[in-house]
């Protein structure tokens, strides 16, 4: 849209059936969202309304909300579904709080996609190989492109916690600082589409996958969430000696119940599956855990102000806004039913039948469609059209015959 065109107050409007289109461009069927394939208002969030600095001429970006013509928001719309699930905590007198980690690598371009992605050159000429997990040098190979990156997440307002290298080979990771999860979500779609955009203008690609190569570790997007007491502003995990609260427990337990229905909200795609096959650092269970990276719920070693659970399950390709509402609908069902969680689990442990979670995009979407759970959290309309969407995916690359398959099956027939 013009500036002139937005400054006038002119309505976007989108057809409803753009928010259920698959990564390949193409569309379920149209009973999925509403046969007439009518419009949805796009309304502008005056508080995100963002000049881009990593563009040479003036562009700006408006995070908007899709509402339908009469009102209110579509039950299509993920960034919907968080304010939904806020609204919720609200109407009890508390307030989720949730910071998320997100993983990427920085890839050189890779104009063939039959070929792996490998590691740009650094400033030395040389391409990285790997051994830089936390170095406080890592970054050095791509100043310039991390120079940019940083001033231009200061332009924005994105406030960041720490950078780090991660253990691949030009593997990073950014903590967001914890706040409302409406705004984190915003701001972690925010990053990624700077990230993208200012490694390009580097002649660099990052790449959110969340198994981008073989033998190494995926990349995730760990969610940190806690509760707080509206009226005292209060962490609700810990009480007035530093202990653990019945919510506290209780949270984990909605967590713990939800997580195995819940997998393909979180892994949305057949390369998440990928990463969840490797289990370490990247756990496919429903287990919990004080401050054990193995457990697909970690409380971290902290203070009993910052008393917090981690989902460790969301891979860098979820959506964000899906992944926490998904998350913290999960903890609120919990709080609502007094759910109890498991024992603890701790060192090397053996996960149970029943919370172990899907392996594979079909075997997720197969429990998602069972998930009375699901309809009820986030409606019939969304879970179905989800579904959907996320079946052709799978169909389109069942389509695909891998050079796996030609490279070993094909001396076998």
């Amino acid at each position: 849209m013009t500036a002139a065109g937005f400054a006038e107050g002119r309505r976007l409007q989108l057809a409803r059936g753009v928010l259920l289109q698959c990564i390949m461009g193409g569309y379920p069927p149209a009973r999925f969202y509403g046969s007439d394939d009518g419009d949805l208002a796009l309304v502008p969030d005056p508080a995100h309304v963002y000049r881009l600095p990593w563009s040479d001429q003036p562009r700006a970006l408006v995070i908007c909300d899709a509402q339908e013509l009469e009102g209110g928001g579509s039950p299509l719309s993920t960034r919907a579904q968080l304010k939904r699930v806020i609204s919720h905590y609200t109407d009890k007198g508390l307030a989720p709080v949730v910071a998320t980690e997100l993983e990427f690598y920085v890839f050189a371009p890779n104009p063939d996609p039959a070929q792996p992605f490998v590691p740009p050159f650094g400033l030395d000429g040389r391409r990285e190989d790997g051994h830089s997990a936390f170095s406080v040098s890592s970054n050095n190979g791509l100043r310039p492109f991390w120079h940019e990156v940083y001033r231009c997440m200061d332009a924005l307002g994105l406030p960041r916690d720490t950078f780090m290298h991660e253990m691949g080979v030009s593997q990073f990771e950014i903590n967001l600082l914890h706040g409302d999860p409406l705004l984190l979500a915003d701001q972690t779609f925010l990053f990624k589409h700077l990230l993208k955009e200012v490694a390009l203008k580097h002649g660099l690609i990052a790449v959110c996958m969340a198994k981008p190569l073989a033998h190494v570790p995926g990349s995730s997007m760990h969610i940190h969430q806690s509760v707080i007491h509206t009226h005292t502003g209060r962490n609700a995990f810990s009480d007035d000696t530093g202990q653990p609260t019945a919510m506290f427990r209780h949270f984990i337990g909605g967590q713990q119940a939800a997580l195995a229905d819940f997998t393909a909200l979180f892994a949305p795609n057949v390369n998440a599956y990928q990463r969840l096959f490797h289990p370490y650092a990247s756990p496919n269970n429903a287990c919990w855990s004080e401050d054990n990276r193995a457990a697909g719920l970690r409380i971290p070693a902290s203070a009993p102000a910052a008393r917090r659970v981690e989902n460790r399950l969301p891979g860098a390709d979820a959506n964000p806004y899906l992944a926490i509402a998904a998350s913290l609908a999960a903890g609120l069902h919990g709080i609502e039913h007094e759910l109890e969680p498991t024992p603890a689990v701790q060192g090397e442990f053996q996960v149970p039948e029943h919370l172990a979670l899907a392996c594979t995009l079909d075997s997720a979407l197969k429990r998602l469609s069972q998930s009375a759970l699901a309809v009820e959290l986030f409606g019939a309309t969304f879970i179905e059209g989800y579904i959907a969407t996320k079946t052709l995916e799978l169909t389109s690359f069942m389509n695909e015959i891998t050079p796996w398959e030609r490279r070993i099956l094909a001396a076998q027939a």
